[in-house]
């Protein structure tokens, strides 16, 4: 038996498919087809035949000088991984052997090649980067470096030391894409040798691939990598499910062998008739794709409420396209005429037909694709392309070294690539740390896309489910930040709205940047993502720090100073005792209700008497109090359980790390609070406010006459007052209670409002909802 294979699976009988669609639990301790994952029984396999095979490729490309290079490499290598084995059992250096080697499929130069060798000796052995570049350049070292994990004892989580050296590994590779083709070719061994491993540890590698690697294969066009990673992936997250679709997938080619066969005889046959020279290939759909299918029509159902057992057992069938076809012609032209021709034999099916030529995807690919009714009712997907359009598909980024000639789509493809990883720098700049960035990142490797076209005819590509937030924030920051709604086809719709391929969007701006919190709730790219939050979490900071020095002032002038007449001396002695870094992170801190204020003026004078002497004086019996004028927001806020309006006596609390609330003076939070007189700052409404409050009040009426609440909202626009809400209830028969939250500008003009609802027929008694009820 050879490393890497295992014993044919033990005989079972088949779960049903309805079972698997349905995300059944996988038995605790399910195999896949193999032997069990603890057994390592493979042989000790020689490393020098394989080095031998690594040789033949390279000398394919490269120079003399290159390959005696390599097999430095791989001499030092296998020296400083000496002793060392896999699970396996095989000899440690099988696997980087096993790197270069798939390294070498796509050309990648010599150093490229020696890094793919030497990538795990800083982090396994006694190397250092430094003796790499001494022996084999700084170049090798740099990509060796970028491979390297961290330290794991640094970290408290392994989603943690994941999350940070996927960033260390996207700073390595936006400096150079070799890296993260290295990576993936490691990435792809690991799961070639994976059954070794115990059934928990796969499938949180599994899941890992699924999650992060797969998908970055797929965005570098490296199409072949991808298939195989995810298909990988799923035999070892989900072997029970892998098994019972790879059972009704024999079953289905065997009933529909003939069917298919006749339709490609029918492709073959019609092309040369239209003079369309071309190359068929038969292709079946992976396993992973049928399953993920299965499970998006099963959610779809979900969603409808029609998810029942007949739902279930028709997943498969819906899965259309598991067999299909591929052509390969000569010029873009022919592509389209082979679709003609397609077309003009076999029905097309509906909805269909994707053109990936006009409207490439992200990552360079470009096909047509078609869905035929064959022979008998059979299904078969049809993707069309030239031989070019092919072995960008096949290679990606990697064509660049594949294929030396100067190609315009290879360039263009590697421009693509160099700006989607400037997105995820931009990504990391505007994110709270590495566990938030990684999440960002797997946003952004989302697979589905829609195309969208601006006012001025320019497409963007956005993931699935993207709204017109998402849109703004592609277009620019500043757009997203100043939107206010939006256009679709030319009508007004939610900016929560889902995109569909086709829309035209145009984003309605106001004259100042106002991002919403809620709009995290539905946005989809990372971009949008990252830059609210960073705004939001600026804004904060701004606020809080502005707070803050309101509030440090206003505690420091009952003794004679303010900010500004603290010595510079007795602000260094006061931060440096306390480990703070500048007078803006106290500000911040006091703002947000990390510290108090009291406090804070308290040890500042301390420290402005050992610096000159002198104590300070108080100047004044009475703190000063507080202007507010309601429209802070962020780091000052009023209070919804009390609802306080210009006009009401108030006083601000301070709560820890949600700075300043403003609240009635009778209101319960204020009385709980009455030991802790710290946390209270003396406030005052600021004169001739205009802003809009909002307050609760209650109505009881008698049911009577009809227009009751028609003639009470009359009362209430007469005086100019919105009405936010209106909730009715009988709780207390015979009358009617109504519960309405208006918006007033003070006190005095709730009182007139409440002037004019007393009048209105049928209304018994009117006031405002205090605390507690």
């Amino acid at each position: 038996m050879e490393s890497g294979q295992t014993r044919a699976p033990r005989s079972k009988p088949p779960a049903p498919l309805a079972v698997v669609a349905a995300g059944a639990e996988e038995p605790a301790c399910a195999p896949a087809d193999g032997d069990d994952p603890d057994v390592a029984d493979a042989p000790v396999e020689p490393a020098d035949p394989l080095f031998d095979l690594l040789k033949v490729k390279v000398n394919a490309y490269l120079k003399p000088e290159d390959v005696e290079r390599i097999e430095s490499a791989y001499h030092f290598a296998a020296e400083a991984h000496g002793g060392q084995t896999r699970k396996s059992g095989e000899l440690y250096i099988v696997h980087p052997l096993a790197v270069a080697s798939i390294v070498a499929d796509w050309h990648l130069d010599a150093q490229a090649l020696c890094a793919a060798l030497l990538h795990d000796v800083v982090e396994d052995t006694y190397i250092s980067k430094a003796e790499i570049a001494e022996r084999f350049g700084q170049d090798a070292a740099d990509l060796v470096d970028g491979l390297s994990k961290l330290d794991k004892l640094k970290f408290r989580t392994h989603e943690e030391a994941q999350a940070a050296n996927f960033y260390k590994m996207l700073l390595a590779m936006s400096a150079d894409l070799r890296v993260i083709l290295i990576k993936l070719a490691d990435r792809l061994h690991n799961m070639r040798t994976l059954f070794v491993m115990r059934p928990d540890k796969r499938r949180r590698i599994a899941a890992e691939t699924l999650e992060i690697y797969a998908p970055i294969a797929r965005r570098l066009g490296l199409d072949g990598i991808f298939q195989e990673l995810e298909d990988l992936a799923f035999v070892n997250k989900y072997p029970w499910r892998h098994r019972v679709i790879a059972r009704a997938v024999a079953a289905e080619r065997g009933n529909r062998k003939k069917l298919l066969a006749q339709l490609q005889a029918g492709i073959e046959e019609r092309l040369p008739q239209w003079g369309v020279d071309c190359e068929v290939q038969g292709r079946e759909k992976r396993l992973y794709s049928i399953y993920r299918k299965m499970s998006e029509r099963l959610a779809e159902a979900r969603r409808d409420n029609a998810y029942t057992m007949g739902e279930k057992r028709r997943a498969f069938s819906h899965v259309y396209d598991i067999h299909g076809f591929r052509l390969i012609v000569p010029e873009v032209p022919d592509c389209y005429l082979a679709l003609g021709a397609l077309h003009s034999i076999y029905q097309p099916y509906p909805g269909r037909f994707k053109d990936y030529i006009a409207l490439p995807r992200e990552n360079g690919y470009r096909s047509l694709h078609t869905t035929l009714i064959g022979p008998g009712g059979v299904l078969a997907e049809v993707q069309i392309r030239t031989r070019e359009m092919h072995r960008i598909a096949e290679s990606g980024v990697a064509a660049h070294w594949l294929y030396k000639d100067d190609d315009k789509s290879v360039n263009e493809l590697q421009q693509q690539t160099h700006a989607w990883l400037q997105s995820l720098l931009d990504l990391q700049m505007n994110s709270g740390g590495a566990s938030e960035f990684l999440e960002q990142v797997k946003v952004n490797l989302f697979p589905g896309e829609v195309f969208v076209i601006s006012p001025k005819g320019r497409i963007f590509t956005l993931p699935n489910g993207s709204t017109p937030v998402d849109f703004a924030y592609a277009v620019h920051t500043d757009v997203g930040h100043r939107c206010v709604g939006c256009r679709i086809n030319s009508d007004h719709r939610p900016l929560n709205t889902e995109l569909q391929s086709g829309d035209q969007v145009e984003i309605i701006t106001s004259a100042y940047p106002s991002p919403n919190p809620a709009w995290l709730s539905y946005v989809r790219t990372g971009r949008a993502r990252a830059r609210i939050r960073h705004f939001l979490k600026n804004k904060q900071q701004d606020e809080a720090m502005s707070l803050g020095e309101r509030l440090l002032n206003l505690a420091l002038r009952p003794h004679g100073f303010t900010v500004d007449k603290i010595a510079p001396a007795a602000w260094e002695r006061f931060l440096r005792d306390r480990g703070v870094a500048s007078m803006r992170d106290i500000y911040a801190d006091i703002g947000l209700g990390n510290r108090m204020p009291v406090a804070v003026a308290r040890r500042l004078l301390l420290a402005q008497e050992r610096v000159d002497g002198l104590a300070g004086k108080a100047e004044g019996t009475t703190t000063p109090r507080l202007k507010i004028h309601g429209g802070e927001g962020g780091a000052m806020h009023l209070a919804r359980c009390c609802q306080p309006i210009p006009g009401d006596p108030v006083v601000g609390v301070i709560r820890r790390g949600h700075g300043l609330e403003i609240h009635l003076q009778d209101c319960t939070v204020v009385t709980r609070m009455r030991n802790n007189l710290g946390r209270w700052v003396d406030a005052e409404w600021e004169p001739d406010e205009t802003r809009m409050f909002d307050v609760s009040i209650r109505i009881q009426c008698k049911p009577g006459h009809g227009g009751m609440l028609v003639r009470i909202a009359n009362a209430i626009a007469a005086d100019d007052c919105n009405i936010q809400s209106a909730v009715m209830d009988q709780a207390e028969a015979p009358y009617v209670n109504l519960l309405m939250t208006l918006q007033v500008r003070d006190r005095l003009h709730l009182a007139r409002v409440m002037r004019r609802i007393r009048v209105v027929p049928d209304v018994v008694r009117i006031a405002r909802v205090r605390p507690g009820g």
